[in-house]
């Protein structure tokens, strides 16, 4: 009994278009289909003229003949997973559709092959992302590390025992109060220990699996642990890490988990996962952009914004002053420029491989610009590292032949879908529900289950520009008579101290000084503790401010005092050498003492 003939596709041999796609289809069918010029297939099937085969391709089959769109889809219908294609062709209306655009498409053949290599490239077939994906593993490590050091420095000082906030007593309120649903509601490995020494060994850990990440040993589990022990302190350190990067940073960690390779011979990297990145960077970028315009803020929409950023930001750098001097026609021509890449390259993102990378390297430029006017943590370089998940091999010129590993296991595939149906979903929603558009109760009440896990996350920085600076300056004193102010190292005070850069790293407290500014005491809970543990004298709260103005006494009264600030002028600059202007307004927080 002779061997049943597969099925044979025929294409025009001489036509440029048509062999980019053959390309991709033979890849995609692999040994299930041929496929073979009519130039030598055409005396076989003297049936067919040769205006025909000229005219479309025809798919050869046991049992039939077809041509045009139905012989792509049947084609197709044989690569793994697309076996739907010839019901999807037999539904109403599809194949009158799908063959006038086969005929468009067909007649204007030369044009199609230069728009398919001008988005594709000199070859439509996927490229390997092996090294794409170690790249963004790595990279995505180093910003853990940072995240993790950068917080670890400050751990004690901001939710220690002796700190502004204390992990320990927040933990012992929830647990009176939630009961059970608190490992839920609030889930951290504090609750084994929130004890000063744990909390610097939370950081420490996940340095270490921060590193092994970069190294790429046992990537899986240190991507998994370094995402559980982020949780675990974003879950307990309140104001101090509610930061967009840093839900950014778990929901990045969360679809790391699925990328990475749990095992020595790992197969080809997830291509969901690897597209769930890419989303999170389209969600990111494209909700950053909305939020400006429909935040109703008129200096978004008559492109005036960036004549107040430069110097209300939290905190600029020197390039800022600069920048700030900048003539109005230039902070307009910035200003459009932002939002067209924050609303046009996220959808260049969705695009085939070339215009993903060119939206990827747009975004990565204004990256680059907005570190070089701002210290805004490790957000820069989290979001350049999110680019990186826009390229391939074939960009990267690190083509290597894919590993013969095995497949994920079904448990971990089944996870990853139901994490891109959930992301998926609330992605579009919240993107939506910028508009206007609210979502349905059951979306809404989804997002609040999962919210506990800060994983699926909406963005928008500067949805409102703010268009005066307040700074909120700590006095201290040893007699109630005579006051000085405590500095925080980072945060404008002295006139003359330059604007610092310290990006990547990421002072929180300073940071939060610039949020209470913009409201009253009673909006920020944790700045009467804050006082309250200078005048104790806690080591750990002491060295997140600058040098004591005391010396080693310990003061006896504090206070806050709102001073209105601004850049200074060009003029001021060259004569007094300052950077700022201070203007006093008054109490912030009233005095406090300990002394009875």
């Amino acid at each position: 009994m002779s061997e049943k003939r597969r099925p044979v596709l025929v294409f025009d041999g001489d036509c440029g278009f048509c062999r980019l796609w053959i390309a991709r289809w033979r890849r995609a069918t692999g040994a299930k289909v041929d496929y073979e010029p009519f130039q030598s297939a055409a005396a076989r099937h003297p049936e067919i003229p040769r205006e025909a085969f000229l005219g479309a391709i025809h798919l050869f089959e046991a049992d039939r003949t077809s041509r045009g769109a139905e012989a792509a889809l049947r084609a197709l219908a044989y690569a793994p997973g697309l076996s739907w294609l010839p019901r999807f062709y037999a539904a109403p209306g599809v194949a009158f559709v799908s063959e006038a655009v086969y005929r468009f498409i067909a007649a204007r053949r030369p044009f199609f092959a230069r728009l398919t290599r001008l988005l594709w490239g000199s070859s439509t077939v996927p490229a390997p992302a092996g090294f794409t994906a170690r790249l963004f593993l790595a990279g995505l490590g180093l910003c853990y590390l940072i995240a993790f050091a950068s917080f670890g420095s400050q751990v004690r000082g901001l939710i220690g025992s002796d700190g502004v906030m204390p992990a320990a007593a927040m933990l012992d309120s929830a647990r009176a109060q939630l009961g059970a649903s608190r490992y839920w509601l609030l889930p951290t490995a504090a609750w084994l220990s929130a004890s000063d020494a744990a909390l610097t060994a939370y950081c420490w850990l996940g340095g270490l699996a921060s590193l092994g990440l970069i190294a790429g040993v046992a990537a899986g589990p240190c991507a998994l642990l370094c995402w559980a022990l982020y949780l675990s302190l974003c879950a307990i350190g309140g104001d101090f890490m509610s930061f967009q990067w840093d839900v950014l940073l778990l929901e990045a960690g969360l679809l790391a988990c699925f990328l990475a390779p749990w095992r020595k011979k790992a197969a080809e990297p997830s291509r969901l996962a690897l597209w769930l990145i890419r989303l999170l960077l389209f969600k990111l970028m494209m909700q950053s952009g909305l939020v400006k315009l429909f935040s109703g803020d008129p200096s978004w929409r008559d492109l005036t914004a960036l004549t107040y950023h430069y110097w209300t930001q939290p905190l600029p750098t020197p390039l800022a002053w600069w920048f700030d001097r900048s003539p109005l026609w230039f902070h307009k021509a910035s200003c459009l420029t932002l939002l067209t890449i924050e609303l046009v390259a996220p959808v260049l993102i969705l695009l085939p491989r070339r215009a993903r990378a060119a939206g990827a390297g747009l975004i990565a430029i204004l990256m680059v610009l907005i570190a070089a006017t701002g210290n805004y943590g490790f957000f820069n370089l989290l979001t350049v590292v999110l680019c990186l998940a826009c390229l391939d091999d074939r960009f990267l010129r690190r083509i290597e032949k894919a590993p013969a590993g095995s497949a994920a296991p079904k448990a971990r595939t089944w996870s990853l879908g139901i994490v891109a149906v959930v992301s998926l979903t609330l992605g579009l929603f919240g993107t939506l529900s910028i508009t206007g558009f609210h979502a349905p109760a059951p979306v809404r009440a989804l997002a609040g289950v999962l919210s506990p896990l800060r994983s699926f996350n909406g963005y928008g920085l500067f949805s409102l520009m703010t268009r005066t600076r307040d700074e909120i300056s700590v006095e201290v004193s040893a007699d109630g008579r005579e006051w000085r102010e405590w500095p925080l190292p980072y945060k404008p005070g002295d006139p003359r101290r330059a604007p610092p850069v310290i990006a990547p790293f990421m002072p929180r407290l300073d940071w939060q000084f610039w949020f209470a500014a913009l409201g009253e005491p009673g909006d920020s809970p944790w700045f009467a503790n804050l006082l309250f543990r200078l005048l104790e004298g806690s080591p750990s709260v002491a060295g997140l401010m600058g040098p004591s103005p005391l010396g080693g006494a310990r003061p006896l009264y504090a206070r806050a005092i709102r001073h209105k600030t601004a850049f200074a002028s060009a003029e001021a600059r060259r004569a007094d050498g300052v950077w700022w202007t201070r203007e006093r307004q008054g109490l912030f927080f009233p005095v406090v003492s300990l002394k009875r």
